[in-house]
């Protein structure tokens, strides 16, 4: 599965509550004990139900896994079941580990708060949910080790009326990307912006960040760090809200996204673009289709050579709509073999 921003790779499955990203103005504020201010009691209790619930994931026993989940989530399962099957395969033989654990009370909080923040230890953690119900809840941070593709597992359990924990919520997302963790890519996304080499630096960059960021309504002194170094790095001309264009073989390409993906093993850029219907008709014939595509490649290489040292090459595909119609990756080598004539260029695209 490609590692995209927009979901950063994750199987992301919200269970319960919306959540918001960190808005500390206008919130219902509420209590938070870390492991370290727990009883051996209260830390035992919660590692065990994140033990129990980690075993179902492993196992796949979707049924069990809905027996200890809440009513109102239980009463429609087909989602959890579906992504419960994906991840049982990466986390089956993994060793499990409960990394942080959070207890998290808003009882006596108004009902109807737009939303709730837990601050929680020192340097303060930032948890921030939206329509959270007065109540009891806690969220435990596990990982999956020891297997190809380890996983962090977060679960986010409410206690009930009989002090039980029960799943309101999980989370998973990879550990690493292309064989490297979090704080390799920061460590590599800084050598690149020293060395000036912004598309380099802003990709790593973005890669540490979903790596480290364990969840989106998840806030911390090092994870606000890391954004703010990001964005010192953002290059003027990456698509994002607007498309860029970029102009190969005498034809101008709107390029829509470029993220990353580790499908083909190595860190390769994922390229998204949207032919106009005179390059949608090329590519109804495979050698015009793979020369548009890898025309594609070619000037983004002539355009930022320095992609070169930091991938290992280029997923491009042309999409319309939901539509794909071509899609194609060839290694850095292949790419840079075959060079554009220097007239190549990228500018925004007008919208």
């Amino acid at each position: 599965m490609p590692l995209r921003f927009a979901n950063a790779g994750r199987v992301l499955l919200v269970l319960f509550l919306p959540f918001a990203g960190a808005n500390l103005r206008n919130a219902n504020a509420a209590s938070c004990t870390t492991q370290s201010q727990m009883t051996a009691a209260q830390r035992d209790s919660l590692s065990t139900s994140a033990r129990t619930i980690a075993g179902l994931l492993q196992t796949g026993n979707i049924e069990t896994l809905r027996g200890n989940t809440i009513p109102a989530v239980a009463a429609d399962f087909g989602g959890v079941a579906a992504s419960v099957k994906n991840l049982q395969p990466q986390v089956q033989s993994a060793a499990v580990t409960v990394e942080e654990v959070y207890l998290l009370d808003s009882s006596t909080d108004s009902a109807g708060a737009s939303q709730t923040d837990f601050y929680c230890g020192q340097p303060v953690v930032v948890l921030n949910f939206n329509g959270l119900p007065p109540g009891t809840y806690a969220l435990t941070i596990l990982h999956a080790t020891g297997v190809p593709q380890p996983q962090q597992i977060s679960l986010l359990f409410s206690r009930t009326p009989d002090n039980r924990w029960m799943l309101a919520g999980f989370f998973t997302k990879p550990m690493i990307a292309a064989g490297h963790d979090g704080l390799w890519y920061w460590a590599s996304a800084r050598k690149y912006a020293r060395e000036k080499m912004d598309w380099n630096a802003w990709l790593y960059y973005r890669m540490a960040s979903n790596l480290l960021d364990p969840l989106s309504f998840l806030s911390s002194a090092n994870l606000e760090k890391l954004q703010h170094e990001s964005e010192q790095v953002r290059p003027g001309n990456f698509p994002g809200a607007s498309p860029i264009a970029v102009n190969a073989h005498d034809a101008s390409f709107t390029v829509s996204a470029i993220d990353t993906t580790d499908t083909f093993g190595g860190l390769d850029l994922d390229v998204q673009y949207t032919p106009d219907a005179t390059q949608a008709a090329q590519l109804q014939d495979p050698p015009t289709a793979r020369k548009q595509v890898t025309a594609i490649m070619s000037a983004l290489v002539e355009l930022h050579p320095e992609l070169q040292t930091a991938f290992h090459g280029i997923w491009v595909h042309a999409n319309q709509g939901t539509t794909s119609l071509f899609a194609l990756e060839l290694p850095m080598a292949e790419i840079a073999a075959n060079p554009l004539p220097p007239s190549a260029s990228a500018n925004p695209a007008a919208r």
